[in-house]
């Protein structure tokens, strides 16, 4: 009995050699060597680990950005361009920057302007109210309110106003890494452009009723009128799916577009001076005078030289 089990354990030890010597030389052959850059990368990163870049962590980001021929498609939003000029100068390549972002919310449904139509008791979360039915009011778009954008940022750059019921983002807190962005079952949170001084438009609206059904569900509501992009003289605005949209990228502030707004869609925000709607509006009536003008004399030349061809 006692030679069966010392022999059993002479043939397990043995076994176990053999084995480990077979894992540590296929562990040998195999083993993939890792570019000691990625630590270098990692290092310098703020380490939030948020996924606003794309990736599932910091660790992810610097390893995607050593083996990518350059920065072009990889970007840390919560770092931004300081953390990306170290990055480039660790990795040898050009760092394009590049405007700083925010988050907007696209909702003017305030306890205010979009009545409630029922009451929801429930679990206390964005993604499972969305999920049971439309919202607590006439508006199947907007804000559901129970914060689930809050409790996804890690920044403390949102909150709620218990006097809109709406999330309301401190920009000077946000990173624009869009974790908010994400956790919003109704997509009402954009990332955008900051703007220059911090100035910038957007339509706080993503309603895509016809307008009377919009208006009906709530007053500031954006009916899909039109004015604003008939009004833009940059091609700043186009409306589809019956509700507009700026594009920051061609806006030039001139917030002739919310002067014109009939419901107030169309937010300005970080202005150094109130909107004064009656002198934006006469400029543009001036304007569209002015043009009217060049216009009918165009016409009147054009019918001249007419004349004075058929005279010939």
């Amino acid at each position: 009995m006692t030679t069966t089990i010392i022999w059993t354990i002479v043939i397990l030890a043995a076994l176990g050699l053999v084995l480990s010597l077979i894992l540590f030389f296929v562990a040998k052959k195999f083993k993939v060597e890792e570019d000691p850059r990625i630590d270098e990368v990692e290092k310098v990163m703020p380490g939030a680990n948020c996924g606003g870049c794309g990736f599932a962590g910091c660790r992810a980001f610097a390893d995607a950005a050593v083996k990518a021929p350059n920065l072009d498609n990889n970007y840390c939003p919560v770092g931004g361009n300081d953390v990306m000029k170290k990055v480039a100068a660790i990795l040898g390549y050009e760092m394009k920057e590049k405007a700083p972002m925010v988050a907007v919310v696209r909702c003017n449904g305030t306890c205010e302007n979009r009545p409630r139509t029922n009451i929801y008791d429930g679990v206390k979360s964005c993604k499972v109210k969305a999920a049971l039915y439309s919202g607590d009011t006439g508006c199947a778009y907007g804000c559901v309110g129970c914060g689930d954008c809050v409790a996804a940022c890690q920044f403390g750059a949102i909150s709620m106003d218990p006097a809109t019921g709406l999330p309301v983002v401190d920009e000077n807190k946000c990173t624009a890494c869009g974790a908010c962005s994400k956790a919003c079952p109704k997509h009402v949170i954009e990332i955008r452009n900051k703007g220059p001084r911090n100035m910038r438009m957007y339509v706080s609206c993503i309603n895509k009723d016809k307008g009377p059904v919009a208006k009906k569900a709530c007053a500031a509501a954006c009916i899909g009128c039109g004015i604003c992009a008939k009004t833009c003289t940059h091609d700043a605005i186009t409306v589809q799916d019956n509700v507009a949209y700026i594009d920051f990228g061609k806006c030039k502030l001139c917030r002739e577009c919310e002067a014109m707004c009939p419901t107030g869609a169309i937010h300005g925000i970080n202005f150094p001076k109130p909107l004064d709607k009656d002198a934006v509006k006469a400029r543009i009536a001036e304007r569209k005078r002015k043009a009217k003008e060049a216009e009918d004399a165009a016409k009147a030349a054009a019918a001249a030289a007419e004349t004075n061809k058929e005279e010939a």
